[in-house]
């Protein structure tokens, strides 16, 4: 999404004034035009704009005839109109014709930052909105941010999207999902896709800060506010100061924590210990947690107010068995990197299906760990169904393949070895009548069975 401001209007010390006012609030993307004509060749040029600030009384092409255009060719481009006469006539046609608000001169500097935040905001949420109802694909933009999430399921591409299109605003974003799904790998792109990407991310375990540890670690102390304490600290607010905190197994933190951790959230501020000064920081929070929170607020084990600020944006991590067309691309990937570069025969297809099979608990580190070791014991020979563990050779398929299914087509030696299995299954494992019930030799069936690792 572009973040570009476009500010037109044809008084200039009101451009300068404006300029000013959003740099000194962070708002650094600005395009300044004094001459409608140039800004409306623009638009019609492709050039897209988050929010437009138009005046309406201009020379050569007013405020309202600037308003169509820009609708016209860009329609999700959030315009605010200002002028320096209040007309509610006008007022309601410029909202008839797409413009988001209003405002009349003289506009304070905070109140002008508010409006164009909260129109950024809308234009953010609207476009999240929109991802998933389209037919299409999502294109992700910040494509270097995102490159070490590797995927092609659906899911996880409009899960992606809907992360950098929250990484442009400074919503608190809260991260579920299974362990080993990779919650801080996404928490790490939001950063790098962020207008915080060039400062501080800090990743905390909150189930590691207990006791006294957690004012000290969070909020820093200064020298001889308790014993040991020989120097100033800085806290992990402090020094993530206009970075991102990430904050994982946020619902491990304890009760009497939370408190002091919705103060921060609210505030934007920390109080060192031995001190009663408080200090502001700017921190973008981004927190995880692989426990189920809905049930620790149902038993008083987290703060509701937490969480609904925590909550700004909600993104849940798929689960590896939600997107098994991602487990071959992710197996190379972790056989380059445990041998190399690949000679195209690194897994025989027996062991293939196997792994495609299984439903990994432990998701993506789980197949990363599988891969690590077979790797290990095949000793860069093609991995077999022997080199992998005892517990994949020995799975079971939970169901059948499926005709007319959603999901990804299962590779068909997958479906051969799951049908074997089950015919093997239903003559209690008797070999003679397994081969004639499946019209295949009794020595075909043996090597068939050898090969998934039955003896």
């Amino acid at each position: 999404m572009n973040e570009t401001i476009l500010v037109v209007d044809d008084e200039m010390d009101f451009l300068d004034s404006v300029k000013r006012g959003l740099i000194s609030a962070g708002i650094r993307d600005i395009r300044a035009e004094s001459d409608p004509r140039v800004a409306a060749s623009s638009v019609q040029q492709g050039d897209r704009y988050a929010v437009a600030l138009i005046d309406i009384t201009m020379p050569w092409l007013n405020g309202v005839q600037l308003l169509e255009i820009i609708k016209g060719a860009c329609p999700d481009t959030e315009c605010i109109m200002v002028t320096a006469v209040n007309d509610a006539r006008t007022a309601v046609e410029c909202l008839q014709k797409g413009a988001y608000d209003y405002l009349t001169k003289p506009v304070s500097r905070d109140e002008l930052v508010s409006k164009i935040r909260r129109a950024t905001e809308r234009r953010r949420l609207l476009e999240v909105i929109s991802v998933g109802k389209t037919g299409s694909l999502p294109q992700i933009r910040h494509k270097d941010a995102f490159a070490p999430i590797v995927t092609r399921s659906d899911k996880m591409l409009r899960l992606l999207k809907e992360a950098e299109l929250h990484a442009a605003s400074d919503v608190p974003v809260l991260i579920t999902g299974e362990s080993g799904t990779g919650k801080e790998l996404l928490a790490r792109a939001i950063h790098r896709s962020s207008p915080r990407a060039s400062f501080t991310f800090t990743s905390i375990n909150m189930a590691s800060l207990t006791g006294s540890l957690f004012d000290a670690e969070f909020f820093g102390h200064t020298k001889g506010a308790f014993t040991g304490a020989e120097k100033d600290r800085a806290g992990y607010l402090e020094s993530t100061h206009r970075g991102t905190l990430f904050m994982d197994e946020i619902g491990d933190l304890p009760l009497d924590f939370q408190g002091k951790l919705l103060r921060a959230l609210q505030e934007g501020e920390i109080i060192k210990l031995g001190t009663s000064t408080a200090r502001k920081v700017d921190v973008r929070f981004i927190a995880a947690t692989n426990a189920d929170l809905d049930k620790l607020l149902a038993r008083g084990g987290f703060r509701k107010d937490l969480y609904y600020r925590l909550k700004g944006a909600w993104l849940s991590m798929v689960p590896l068995r939600e997107r098994r067309e991602d487990i071959p691309i992710l197996i190379n990937l972790f056989l380059k990197e445990f041998r190399g570069e690949l000679t195209g025969q690194d897994i025989e297809e027996g062991a293939l299906g196997l792994l495609m099979a299984y439903d990994y608990p432990g998701n993506v580190r789980e197949l990363r760990s599988i891969i690590q070791a077979s790797s290990n014991l095949s000793q860069k020979r093609p991995i077999a169904v022997r080199h992998l563990p005892e517990y994949i050779r020995k799975s079971r398929p939970k169901a059948a393949v499926q005709a007319g299914g959603n999901g990804p087509i299962m590779p068909l030696a997958e479906a051969e070895r799951i049908h074997i299995l089950q015919a093997y299954e239903t003559t209690t494992r008797n070999k003679l009548r397994t081969a004639k019930l499946l019209g295949i030799g009794l020595n075909t069936l043996r090597r068939k069975l050898a090969s998934y690792g039955e003896s």
